[in-house]
């Protein structure tokens, strides 16, 4: 069969509130992440522009300085079956901790997901950065590459426990009287270093074989971990070069594993800021940064850096800090950009505020196109996961204004070619322990 062409792929990062800690202010916004009706709507509009999935991120604490996204806001699972319901096509993707779970819960929960969305699910895998989340559930907090070793283990795990039963193994067979077939069970008996799991799963093999895989870190046991595991890879750059010398190492570790490097997307996030010229669009995102509450913005930056600043001056250069036990490649991206750009610790909050590290893209529709064609066409990207600053007009933009412009250069599709994630993708069904796909 001939190679089908190269093509974007398009991911919706779904934050209620939007992705700018002030879009919630902006008049047109309808924020809420617990606002059913607006997340249909959302998802309604990535489907009809033809994304590949919708991506809801998570993290298992709260508080008031949190991103007004993530303050309050439904459990990702159980948003993600209602949505399941009210779309046909749309990938639907949720972050799950291996540091803070079990591997039979989310090998149960997100199987159920595929088989309630008729095989579009995905499973953002995350060890979870912070300290404090092991406050909730009475644990230890692993270090940096611990975690890493546990998420390794647990993966391997949920994807056996995928595999508990064959694809035919429930004959239903009402004259024989056999409903499950014996022979076709498979029982994981695993036993390892940080997990100890029986099995079988009691949920049938997904219609994907595997929900797609989804890994986020980028750091060097990230990267390992995504080479051997993942479909697609959100990651965070800030230039075209930085982009592509990510994209070259992780399609490097790929191929070390003797994996297609096709069968892996790389999709950066991009918060696209859009006018009918380049000064609308950056009055768009000085009205938001205007917005915003230095001490809003930054928690959200220590966060992310892993060091309190609050003995610095704001209006100073950032201090050399120490490697962070949190986000590694995050912190790295940030403490780079701010040397590269000599922005003051208060500058530095505000990008983050606005995009958390990822790349702000301000322009006309066609610039910000010729931007996404760019990185596609250098190997900087396989595709974007994008992060409107509010909802819906941010997304409402990007949809009916860049979106045209990609399909009429033949860079993303016009119809959906298939039914699950895995074809959006172009990726293969998960063959069972049989070989059978």
């Amino acid at each position: 069969m001939a190679k089908t062409k190269r093509q974007i792929h398009l991911g919706l990062f779904l934050q209620g509130a939007g992705h700018h800690v002030a879009g919630w202010r902006h008049p047109d916004a309808e924020s809420g992440s617990e606002n059913l009706d607006l997340l249909q709507r959302l998802a309604a509009t990535a489907e009809r522009a033809k994304f590949d999935l919708l991506f809801l991120a998570d993290g298992l604490t709260s508080g008031s300085d949190a991103h007004p996204s993530m303050v309050a806001r439904f459990e990702p699972l159980t948003l993600l079956s209602a949505l399941a319901m009210s779309t046909t096509r749309l990938g639907l993707a949720a972050t799950a901790s291996t540091t803070y779970g079990e591997p039979f819960h989310i090998a149960r929960v997100f199987a159920s997901l595929d088989h309630l969305s008729r095989g579009r699910a995905g499973w953002n895998v995350v060890t979870t950065s912070y300290a404090r989340t092991a406050a909730n559930f009475g644990a230890r907090h692993p270090e940096h590459d611990e975690r890493y070793a546990i998420a390794e283990e647990f993966v391997d795990v949920v994807k056996g426990l995928w595999d508990s039963w064959d694809d035919d193994a429930f004959p239903k067979d009402k004259a024989a009287g056999v409903y499950a077939d014996a022979d076709k069970l498979n029982i994981l008996d695993h036993k390892g270093k940080y997990f100890s799991v029986k099995g079988p799963l009691n949920a049938s093999r997904p219609p994907q074989g595997h929900p797609v895989i989804i890994q986020a870190g980028s750091s060097g046991p990230g990267q390992d971990l995504a080479a051997r595991n993942a479909d697609i890879v959100f990651t965070a750059q800030q230039s075209i070069e930085e982009a592509q010398s990510f994209y070259k190492s992780q399609k490097e570790r790929v191929a070390a594993h003797g994996r297609d490097v096709d069968s892996l997307a790389i999709m950066p996030g991009f918060l696209p800021v859009i006018g009918d010229t380049f000064a609308e669009a950056r009055d768009k995102l000085a009205l938001l940064d205007g917005w915003t509450d230095p001490t809003n913005a930054m928690p959200l930056l220590v966060e992310r850096l892993g060091h309190d600043l609050s003995g610095y001056d704001l209006d100073g250069p950032l201090p050399e800090l120490p490697v962070s036990d949190q986000l590694q490649s995050r912190a790295k991206l940030l403490t780079d950009l701010a040397k590269r750009e000599n922005l003051t610790i208060r500058q530095l909050a505000l990008r983050v505020a606005a995009g958390r590290g990822h790349h702000i893209i301000l322009g006309t529709p066609v610039e910000i196109a010729d931007r996404m064609q760019l990185w596609f066409e250098e190997r900087a990207a396989d595709g974007f996961n994008v992060m409107p600053p509010y909802f819906p007009g941010g997304l409402d933009d990007f949809c009916s204004k860049v979106v045209p412009i990609l399909q009429e250069r033949g860079l993303f599709r016009t119809e959906y070619e298939g039914t699950t994630l895995r074809d959006h993708l172009g990726i293969t069904r998960t063959a069972d322990r049989r070989g059978v796909a």
